[in-house]
Parts: structure tokens; sequence; C-alpha cells
């Protein structure tokens, strides 16, 4: 099948950027002049999605409304001529079917999965999460992920080679084959202990899954801090169904932390031909 729908949770709090995320939720940081969250939605549109549901919860609103028509602003900038403006902010009113659910128990990131299970029904899905913003400036990273899905039917995770020492913060996949940039998965182990860590293949927030991974996340059983992680659940559907980790080609920027977000900044900023000889000349003449 097709893979049409897309699944981005972006319900955490943002504690490390407060007191920036007291008013704004951190989906909302900037990269440039966009959203984290446009700069995702767009990737999944570039990928051929039209189907978008986001996981939202604290300062919701804030979120629900850059995807909404400014009728306002709008009128404003087509009166004064600005037209790249208006076009700008139209754009992200208009290039998906977007539709929002709340989790209001922040339990975990399987627990925010499964809220969308009616938005996905019988479909495989992508899944994706508001920390993880991909740079690949010919193949989007998610459409990487499709297109091994709608090739070998298998759920697919999007996994880089960290190092050993980086390891116990994401999850190491472990697997008994591998062909090129994909491996046949057995078992992901969530934040294990640097000690017992098999591999250092982690997954970074891209994934495609077919539907099946549902009915495991309704029996599974809570991690020892109480959360219900999406990592022991996508490691059931290895098991049960078989899965594939893709190496994908691209770079991931952390904007759960404030070097992540700051990188993300330099390097978009790096790219954008209106930025570039300034940014360069005065990183080249910082003087701290």
């Amino acid at each position: 099948m097709k893979v049409k729908k897309a699944v981005i949770a972006v319900a955490g709090y943002g504690t490390r950027f407060l007191p920036y995320t007291k008013a704004v939720p951190k989906a909302m940081l900037p990269i440039l002049n966009k959203p984290a969250i446009q700069v995702i939605a767009e990737e999944v549109v570039n990928s051929g999605i039209t189907d978008i549901l986001f996981i939202v919860g604290y300062k919701k609103e804030v979120i629900e409304e850059h995807f909404l028509p400014a009728l306002e602003l709008e009128k404003v900038l087509l009166n004064t001529a600005k037209k790249e403006f208006y076009d700008a902010i139209k754009y992200p009113e208009t290039f998906a079917k977007i539709s929002f659910a709340i989790q209001t128990e922040l339990n975990g990131t399987a627990k925010a999965v499964e809220i969308a299970k009616d938005f996905v029904g019988n479909e495989p899905f992508a899944i994706l999460f508001g920390d993880d913003v991909m740079y690949n400036d010919g193949l989007p990273v998610i459409k990487q992920l499709v297109d091994v899905y709608e090739r070998t039917g298998k759920s697919v995770i999007g996994c880089k080679h960290v190092e050993l020492k980086d390891v116990p913060k994401y999850a190491s996949v472990e697997y008994s084959s591998e062909n090129g940039r994909e491996y046949d998965v057995t078992v992901i182990t969530e934040k294990p202990p640097i000690e017992l860590v098999k591999s250092t293949l982690s997954p970074l927030g891209r994934y495609v899954v077919s539907p099946e991974i549902f009915k495991i996340i309704e029996e599974l059983k809570p991690a020892p801090n109480g959360e219900y992680q999406l990592t022991d659940a996508l490691s059931t559907l290895a098991k049960n169904f078989g899965m594939i980790a893709l190496n994908f080609e691209g770079t991931r920027y952390d904007m759960g932390t404030r070097l992540g977000s700051i990188k993300a900044n330099l390097e978009f900023g790096l790219r954008d031909p209106e930025l570039k000889d300034d940014l360069v000349n005065y990183i080249k003449n910082l003087n701290l």
C-alpha cells in the first residue's frame, strides 16, 4: 500500500527551552523564518504524503493557529502588494489535509502514537517527532523510508550509526544481516546502559510502520519509569512481522537541545543564498 498519512508528535513541554517555552510550544522554535514544525511537515509533504495528524499538548492553540488562515494578515499583505509574504503564510494552510489530536497525559511516545489509531485506520503511516529536523537537498528522509516500505512491505525505521557514548541517549538496533544501507532488525533496546550496548545503530525520529503497531501498543507494558515507549512496541513489531532499519542519507538536527537548535539555524543559514555571504563574513570576523 502507498503511504499517504503521517503522524507528527509535538506534545512535550520543552523544559530545556524555558522560559521561552512558557508561552510558545517547543515545536514553534524557529529555523530562520520558519517554525521547526513546518520544516518537518514540509518534509512529509515533499515525500508525497497528503494527510497529517499533529499530536499536540501544551499551548496547542499556537500550533493550530499557524496552520489556520490568518484573514486579517492576509488582507494586509495583499493590500500592500507583499505577494511573497502572502504566499509564505498561505502555504502551510494548504499543503496537506491537516488535523489535530490532543495528548492529555504525557505517558510515553507509544501512547502518543496510539492516539492516531482512528486517523490511520488500516493503512501504513509515517511517524515523526518534533525534536528531529532532517535535511536532505535531494530526497527527503521520510521519503527514503517510504520508498523502502513500498518496495518491501516491511516497517522501516530511520537510523544512523552514532558514537558508543551516545547510544544510551537513544536506542540500540540489533540486526541479523545488512544489505548496503538496509539492516534486518531483530531487537531494539531503548536507552541501554553503555555496558549492554550491542549495536551503535540508533533510530533518530523517522518511522514508517504498518497498522499492526496499534494492537502491540494496546498490549504494551510500561517501562520502569511508567512510560510506554514506542521503541518497545517497534521491537515487538520487528519480531512478529519483520522490520528494516535504513541508514538514511541526510543530516539530523536535535531541536530538543539548545546546541542542536543553534546548529540547525547556522547550517540552514549557510545554505540560504540571501544570508550565506553575510553570515560567512560575520563568522570569520567574530572576536570572542
